[in-house]
């Protein structure tokens, strides 16, 4: 097993819906990727104006030092389960925040200068109700929510990355065969912990399967 990359496993279905979850279908154990950014993703309710035309000009690679090369990944042993979450920022610089999610993994990584210091296992949408792929700035903060659409279900801890709900919050059971409504749900620990450093316009990256390692960039290019 290479060391710099982390599992998590799924087993059987389990239980039913709670706190405005949903029942999923059960996968085996997958590769748990990190992620390489795309361009932050314009919502379609506020459409960017087109840029002027300009004379295109070659990309410059990342330098080791740049906040968004990556520097270190947790020391994190064999499959993240569903429920248990690491969180390590000890010697960590300050730096820009940069979070991942990737929905073949169903893990959460959050990076600050380069470095990750958490990671966790979390709940996603069915095809019914997706998680969005795509780069979202968090677009605000509310630390005590409950959710009016879903019987005041709480989902403490939320940071909304759309204008139609989908956010990263707890309030949930993150158990094998349970999913969100196109939210990510991560353990009450790890998103306290998220939600006490990270600011309105940091970003969050979701992808599907997309593996870098140690050296590669976040920032995309």
């Amino acid at each position: 097993m290479d060391s710099v990359f982390k599992w998590i496993g799924a087993g059987a279905i389990a239980g039913a819906a709670l706190l405005g979850v949903a029942t999923i279908a059960a996968t085996g154990p997958q590769e748990r990727p990190h992620i390489e950014p795309q361009p932050v993703l314009e919502t379609a309710e506020a459409p960017s104006a087109p840029a002027p035309a300009t004379q295109a000009t070659p990309a410059t690679a990342p330098t080791p030092d740049s906040p968004f090369v990556i520097k270190r990944i947790l020391p994190i042993d064999g499959p993240i389960k569903y429920g248990e979450w690491h969180w390590d920022d000890a010697g960590v610089p300050d730096g820009p925040l940069l979070i991942t999610v990737d929905l073949d993994a169903r893990v959460i990584s959050v990076f600050r200068d380069g470095y990750e210091i958490g990671a966790a296992a979390v709940l996603l949408g069915t095809d019914e109700y997706p998680t969005p792929l795509g780069t979202f700035p968090i677009m605000s903060k509310e630390r005590h929510n409950v959710s009016e659409k879903y019987d005041n279900a709480p989902m403490p801890w939320t940071m909304r990355l759309t204008r139609d709900g989908v956010a990263i919050h707890g309030g949930s059971t993150v158990e094998n065969g349970y999913a969100s409504h196109g939210c990510v749900a991560a353990p009450d620990g790890f998103v306290s912990k998220l939600y006490a450093i990270a600011k309105v316009g940091d970003k969050v990256v979701i992808t599907r399967g997309r593996m870098v390692g140690l050296g590669d960039s976040l920032a995309g290019g």
